[in-house]
């Protein structure tokens, strides 16, 4: 069953204007979450804020944002000061701009949400624009209030919807430059080039998302059905990770994991 939309608003480009709902392409809903107890009473620890000169708890309403300018020394700004900003990018994703599709770095891509037409008429206007998108092989750029902040949107096409990125903001991404710049530029050995290339060929497999399962979540959930059914789970001993060995002749490991390989097909 899908979710319920969490927004709703209009997609527009120029005078075309379409009602639209957007959801979350992610999910943590279904991951492992505990919670913190007193190991003495079994009971639950709950956090609360507390005045850091004076020890005594806050109430939520006393709560303010503050931008410290100094030490111990803060502007304060009330609730309806941060939600006076940007508010023409509250409900409406205008689209001002295109850029070519996947000349946008994966490094600039934050959260993912699914677009989709939010009633029967406007549906018409929504395909319009995607397969546009979709046949000039273009995503958009906009801008829209998202948890609390104005940020810089991309809009994909894809398949019948829209997949509309949130884009990191420009000093959160450091240059590549910084850490790569120095690096050798060499392509390596061509024969040892060869022997990856054969390597990535002989693990190359099509994508499925059992290939990002996690493992510990299974292990834990084992370990909580065998405490529910009043059994403890018996003490696994960890093998030490090896640690990998000096590489001495890249060619001669090339070759071992090309065998390696082969035996594994076999077998």
């Amino acid at each position: 069953m899908a979710p319920r939309p969490f927004w709703k608003g209009y997609l527009k480009l120029s005078l075309v204007t379409c009602p639209v709902a957007m959801m979350p392409a992610t999910s943590e809903a279904d991951k492992l979450r505990f919670h913190t107890l007193n190991a003495q009473t079994g009971n639950r620890v709950i956090s609360r804020y507390v005045d850091a000169v004076s020890g005594k708890p806050v109430r939520d309403k006393d709560e303010a944002k503050g931008y410290a300018r100094g030490e111990d020394d803060y502007v304060l700004l009330e609730d309806d000061e941060l939600d006076s900003i940007a508010l023409d990018s509250a409900r409406t994703i205008d689209i001002d701009m295109f850029v070519p599709a996947g000349s946008i770095g994966w490094i600039w891509y934050d959260k993912p949400h699914y677009l989709i037409p939010d009633d029967r008429i406007g549906a018409e206007a929504f395909s319009v624009i995607r397969e546009a998108m979709a046949k000039s092989d273009m995503v958009g750029i906009s801008r829209l209030v998202l948890y609390r902040r104005e940020r810089a949107v991309l809009l994909v096409p894809r398949g019948k919807g829209i997949v509309l990125w949130t884009l990191r903001y420009g000093d959160e991404v450091r240059p590549e430059g910084d850490y790569f710049g120095g690096l050798d530029t060499a392509d390596g050995d061509p024969a040892a080039l060869r022997l990856v290339t054969r390597l990535i060929k002989d693990r190359t497999r099509p994508w499925s998302p059992e290939m990002a399962h996690d493992p510990v979540q299974d292990r834990l959930l084992d370990i909580i059905a065998a405490k529910k059914k009043g059994r403890s789970k018996p003490k696994t001993t960890k093998a030490p990770a090896e640690k990998p060995g000096n590489v001495v002749n890249i060619m001669d490991a090339l070759k071992k994991s090309l065998a390696a390989e082969t035996r594994g097909k076999k077998s």
